[in-house]
């Protein structure tokens, strides 16, 4: 370690290089392609469409009150505040570093007033002696030789850049959640009008059984099925109800601030995108622009410096103090000739025992380092699973919404032949109750597959790296 200290003294000195170690970003621990197989779609060839992260959010969203109510978030939401106030607080932090490595320069003006005691003064008499002084002064500047003050500069400008990159993805996850909870109004308000639609015509229903019953046309058997109906279809208009008024809250939240009656999407789920296909890329390029990874990055380019910061440690470290000005016993005469003063301190501190401090700081310094190597590893596999996880959704849902349709068609159609073949005494009520839950509940999973599909354009637009221009 002795000689390797030396090593990097020696061509500091000479080259004016820092003691950090020269960095080289970590290898994607990913493939180099997304996944294959029967649940992803085709690979987009490059140049067919535009990549997410080169498309801003007002683009991609087509629907003007989402729009709107994403600019209403974005000026309001306290987590976003937090996030920029954050990226104030760390370009302070830059700031004071960053005048560590230039010499500093004070103005002073001052007077020293003291009394000789009678029993002190020759003549037997006490009296008062004034010294006045001015000047300007250089406090102890560090010559960074070792690069340690370059290195912390260094340390806290990657902490403010990576604050930046924070921000950037705080921003993407409040556009998507925004979006997604839009969404996800839009799909309660629709299931909540379905159950009510569907208690009224239950209700319909069972006022038919009743009469029925009362004419003794039918046994009460069909009447108390036909209540059943009529019950379920009023606990799901509670539950929606409930769950409505939820996701107006949730968006409220999301928002920073209560969100106008005309900015709530309508009561049919509608697509709020408009660009059908996002283009994945490749892997390492996608990733590697991922505000997230972007900030693990600056983490470990930070912790990088600081190596250098507990390398130069074990080295000199020179500082200058000097100042220059005029004293005098009388104000008069302090700006006169013969008043100047000036003085030079250097200081040179050689480390000679620490009690293995230093040693611990350059473990401790390279240990963060290499944490800091694992998260930024860890931050690309997640985004890469997050990427693959949306694209076998995408690959699949077009399947499923389209069976989902055609499932909610055949159960509608089974449900009006049993209906009419009930009201006109064909066949029992059990028949249509079946298929009427059976169309109930292909309708609800109707609504859950659309919603699936619209927030999935969401979700692969956030993970692609898009939303924070």
């Amino acid at each position: 370690m002795n000689k390797t200290l030396l090593t990097l003294a020696a061509v500091a000195v000479l080259s004016g290089c820092s003691l950090a170690p020269v960095y080289e970003r970590p290898a994607a621990p990913v493939a180099q392609a997304w996944p294959k197989g029967d649940a992803y779609q085709p690979a987009k060839r490059p140049g067919e469409a535009n990549a997410a992260h080169d498309i801003a959010w007002r683009d991609f969203i087509a629907d003007e009150q989402l729009e709107k109510l994403v600019e209403l978030a974005l000026a309001n939401n306290r987590d976003l505040r937090v996030s920029i106030l954050n990226i104030e607080a760390a370009r302070a932090q830059y700031g004071i570093r960053r005048a560590d490595r230039v010499p500093g320069l004070n103005a002073s003006v001052g007077q020293t007033a003291q009394r000789v005691a009678d029993n002190q003064s020759a003549t037997g008499d006490g009296y008062i002696t004034r010294q006045y002084s001015a000047g300007l002064g250089i406090p102890a500047f560090e010559l960074d030789f070792f690069g340690r003050v370059k290195n912390l500069s260094e340390a806290a400008l990657q902490q403010y850049l990576g604050t930046e990159e924070a921000r950037r993805s705080q921003q993407i996850s409040l556009v998507a959640e925004v979006a997604n909870a839009w969404l996800t109004l839009a799909a309660d308000q629709e299931r909540l009008r379905l159950a009510q639609d569907t208690l009224k015509s239950q209700q319909t229903t069972l006022e038919l059984s009743q009469r029925r019953f009362e004419a003794g046309a039918t046994s009460g058997l069909d009447m108390y099925e036909a209540q059943t109906s009529v019950e379920t279809a009023r606990s799901d208009v509670a539950v929606y109800t409930a769950q409505v008024a939820a996701d107006r809250n949730a968006l409220a939240l999301l928002a920073g601030a209560p969100v106008p009656a005309e900015l709530l999407p309508r009561d049919t789920l509608q697509p709020v995108t408009q660009l059908a296909d996002l283009p994945e890329g490749v892997p390492s390029e996608v990733l590697a622009r991922r505000p997230d990874v972007m900030n693990a990055e600056r983490t470990l380019q930070a912790q990088n410096a600081n190596i250098g910061v507990a390398r130069a440690a074990f080295f000199p470290s020179i500082s200058l103090t000097a100042s220059a000005g005029a004293a005098s016993g009388d104000l008069s005469n302090l700006f006169k000739a013969g008043a100047g003063t000036w003085s030079f301190i250097p200081q040179l501190a050689l480390p000679i025992f620490s009690g293995g401090r230093n040693q611990a700081n350059l473990d401790l310094a390279t240990t963060n380092r290499d944490i800091a190597v694992a998260q930024y590893e860890k931050a690309i596999q997640s985004a890469f699973r997050e990427v693959s996880d949306a694209l076998a959704q995408r690959g699949t849902l077009d399947e499923r919404v389209a069976s989902q349709a055609a499932l909610v068609e055949a159960s509608g159609k089974s449900y009006r032949i049993h209906e009419q073949r009930y009201r006109k005494g064909a066949e029992s009520y059990l028949n249509a109750l079946v298929s009427q839950r059976n169309l109930y509940a292909a309708q609800q999973t109707y609504i859950s597959a659309r919603l699936a599909k619209a927030s999935n354009q969401v979700t692969l637009y956030k993970v692609l790296g898009g939303g924070w221009q």
